[in-house]
This record gives structure tokens, C-alpha cells and sequence, in this order.
């Protein structure tokens, strides 16, 4: 009858580590962490045995090990004494196969699948049995270290870049997917997450499209500009673009030219430069130390590659803001033949993850992209193909695209294409 028992114990104890195991590695440290009330004492045990989770997967390991030999042990010893008589092969054989079931059903997946509903739970509760495990079983524990060490100098890992940011977005698109958040705060978590990936001149105003105005400009010229533009801040510039002396703000200037100032050059303000290549998040503090919403920013020459705003920086975490001025154009209209119309200011990276092809282009605009497949300045009606789809400009401004088509090809046709 002992022995019975002491079977019993051994799958019973199986389950317990097993579910222990599983409990510890899904726990969530927050969770833990914000427990109050009188289970912040074991949250606390809890949270210190996941500090030293190497010592705390060597004890539950050591422990599910030893039951379950023993428990084989004794399930032979008992199959061999009492029902296989005289058959001590068979009766081993038959003690195995049961005990493998048992153990798969009782101390694995039974306990393991409980334990996973409530992981923090169940941590919380065996916390104080686990500390007192880990402490007698330290020795051992102490030499599976040094074996740890070693196999670690042995097998040296890769050196990768930390994967967090992908993991983070991986989490907001299943968290969307399950509906536990809605559609815009994932896309405002996921730019904010994505926030520092992108430099100034990802958002910039290129230099073609400044508007700007000399600084020998009367203040008639100057007016109308305000007038037509909407603008509320101008750079101002001496003979060219390169040499921007100022940033004039309209109520400032209405303000000035209305007590009888005459010159934009007395009204206007030191601009403020950054370099093209600064991040986002950097540009963002310029704007607070500067105390500025309008920055110029420079080329690796010095010459002038674009200004950016306040408001630039903004539309990367919220999207786009929109004034009574604006003239909405969305950058990818579905037509109804199934094509697909988009702006050639387009982030190239953006229409590529659409269409789930690799970026491996020099280009940051999809107009720019344009002049590097066809290797000549686009026209309207040059097409080129990429993969199964096939990219065509419809529309120009000057030398600049300004619309593509996209269509995707049939795969016959792809097929023609790969074959040639």
C-alpha cells in the first residue's frame, strides 16, 4: 500500500513542478509588481525567484526529474511484484508505457495548461515552497553554473540587435487583431514605437516645394505671399535658398508693417538649422529648447535640403492634420479597376510594405524610386515591373513625379516575365 502512495506522490509532484515551471516563465512582471494588499509579500518572493530564473528552472528541472525516475522506479517495482509475476521484462515494459501516459496527461499537459489561466496566481502560491527548494538545492545549483558558463563560452550567440521594437509592434497587432484595443490607438502606439526609426528628412518640405521669399521683398510682395500661401511662418533668404537669413511670422509682421515698419529683415527672426540626418525624437527636443516651429534643415554641404515644423514632427505619432487651407490629396487612392493610384511624395518603405516587397533601393520617395528603375528622368507613360506588380507614371510636375499606377500582374503574365 506504500508504495501505491508513494505513486501517487511522485505524479502529484510532477504536476506541481510542471505547473510551476510554466507559471514562473508566463508570469508577468507588472502584474506582479502592482499586487498590493497582503499577497505583496509573496508578489515580492515571486518577482525575486524570476530575478534569478536560472536558479529557479535548475531546481523545478532537478525536481520533476527525480519524481518522475522515481516514479518509473516504483511503478516497475510494483507491475514487476504484483501483477506481471514471474514477467519482470513484461511488467518493466507495461510500468513504462503507463507511466509515460500518466505522467504526459497528469504531469504535463493537465497542469501546465491549468497553471497557464493564472500563471501570477499560481506563482504567488508556491513562491514560498520554490524559495525554500532553491535554497537547499544551491550546491547543485551552484555546479549547473559553472556547466552553464562553460557551454556559453563554448557556443558564443550571434550578436544581434535588440528585437524589442519588433516584438512590441508584433504584440499591438495581435492585441488589435483580438480587438483588446481599437485600430487608432494601435496606429498611435505603433508610430510612437517607430517614432525614432525616421531622420528629419523623411519628413520634411524638399527644398523644390520651400516656399520662401527675398529679403529685399517689399511689403506689399510680402503680404500677398501671406495672403496666397495661408502660411503663418516664411523663411527669408539673401539671393538664394542656400542663404536663409530669417523666418518671418505672420503676426508678427502684420504687426510690425501696421506701426510703420517698412523692412521684413527688422520683423523677421533667427532661423534655426539642424542637419537632414537628425532623428525625429532629436529634432522634437530642438523644437522645445529653440522655442521654435519652423527649422531648416542642411544638406551634408551646407546648402539648404528642406525645412521641417512642429507640425511634421506631430503628424508621424497622430497622422494627418488637416486646416481649413488644406487641399486634401490621400497618397493611395483603390481605384475601381483594381489599380492602385499613389502620390510620388510617398514614403517608398511605406508602398513596399504594402505590397510586401523588400527594400533594397537607394531612393526614399516612390517618384524618386521611379528615376532609379527607369535610370532616366520619368515621363508620363514610363513603366517598369517589380515582382508582380507593374508601376506606371501618370502624372508630373516639372521633372518631379507626381502620381504612379500600380497594377498587379496575373501570374501567367509573371511567369512570362521570369521565363524571359
Amino acid at each position: 500500500m506504500g508504495l501505491w502512495i508513494a505513486l501517487i506522490i511522485c505524479i502529484a509532484l510532477s504536476a506541481f513542478f510542471s505547473a510551476t515551471e510554466t507559471a514562473f516563465s508566463a508570469s508577468n512582471r507588472v502584474k506582479l509588481k502592482t499586487v498590493d494588499g497582503p499577497r505583496k509579500e509573496r508578489a515580492q518572493t515571486a518577482l525575486n525567484l524570476l530575478e534569478k530564473y536560472d536558479s529557479l528552472l535548475t531546481t523545478v528541472l532537478i525536481g520533476n526529474n527525480v519524481v518522475n525516475i522515481a516514479g518509473t522506479a516504483i511503478a516497475t517495482v510494483l507491475f514487476t511484484m504484483f501483477i506481471f509475476k514471474g514477467q519482470e521484462d513484461l511488467g518493466a515494459t507495461v510500468a513504462s508505457i503507463v507511466m509515460t501516459v500518466l505522467v504526459l496527461f497528469l504531469g504535463e499537459v493537465g497542469p501546465k495548461t491549468l497553471a497557464k489561466q493564472q500563471p501570477e496566481k499560481f506563482a504567488m502560491a508556491v513562491s514560498p515552497v520554490i524559495r525554500v527548494l532553491v535554497w537547499l538545492l544551491r550546491p547543485l545549483d551552484l555546479l549547473f553554473s559553472l556547466w552553464r558558463k562553460l557551454l556559453a563560452k563554448l557556443i558564443k550567440p550571434d550578436e544581434e540587435e535588440s528585437q524589442i521594437e519588433e516584438e512590441l509592434i508584433t504584440i499591438i497587432d495581435e492585441a488589435q487583431t483580438e480587438g483588446d484595443i481599437e485600430e487608432d490607438e494601435g496606429e498611435l502606439i505603433r508610430s510612437a514605437i517607430e517614432f525614432n526609426d525616421q531622420d528629419a528628412s523623411d519628413i520634411m518640405t524638399p527644398r523644390v516645394d520651400v516656399t520662401a521669399i527675398e529679403d529685399t521683398a517689399s511689403v506689399e510682395e510680402t503680404a500677398e505671399l501671406f495672403r496666397k500661401t495661408f502660411y503663418s511662418r516664411i523663411p527669408v533668404f539673401h539671393e538664394d535658398l542656400d542663404h536663409i537669413v530669417g523666418i518671418l511670422n505672420e503676426k508678427d509682421f502684420y504687426k510690425m508693417t501696421h506701426d510703420g515698419c517698412t523692412e521684413i529683415t527688422r520683423i523677421m527672426k533667427e532661423p534655426v538649422f539642424a542637419p537632414a540626418t537628425l532623428s525625429i525624437s532629436n529634432l522634437l527636443k530642438q523644437f522645445r529648447t529653440s522655442k521654435t516651429h519652423l527649422v531648416i534643415l542642411l544638406d551634408e554641404y551646407g546648402g539648404t535640403e528642406g525645412i521641417v515644423t512642429m507640425e511634421d514632427v506631430l503628424e508621424e505619432l497622430v497622422g494627418e492634420i488637416y486646416d481649413e487651407h488644406d487641399e486634401v490629396e490621400e497618397e493611395v487612392v483603390e481605384q475601381e479597376d483594381g489599380t492602385m493610384s499613389v502620390d510620388g511624395s510617398m514614403q517608398l518603405q511605406e508602398l513596399l510594405e504594402k505590397h510586401e516587397m523588400e527594400n533594397r533601393y537607394d531612393a526614399d520617395t516612390v517618384g524618386g524610386w521611379a528615376g532609379e528603375m527607369l535610370e532616366k528622368v520619368p515621363e508620363v507613360g514610363d513603366t517598369f515591373q517589380v515582382d508582380n506588380h507593374e508601376f506606371t507614371v501618370t502624372e508630373m510636375d516639372g521633372f518631379r513625379v507626381t502620381r504612379m499606377q500600380v497594377t498587379d500582374l496575373p501570374e501567367e503574365k509573371e511567369e512570362e516575365q521570369a521565363a524571359e
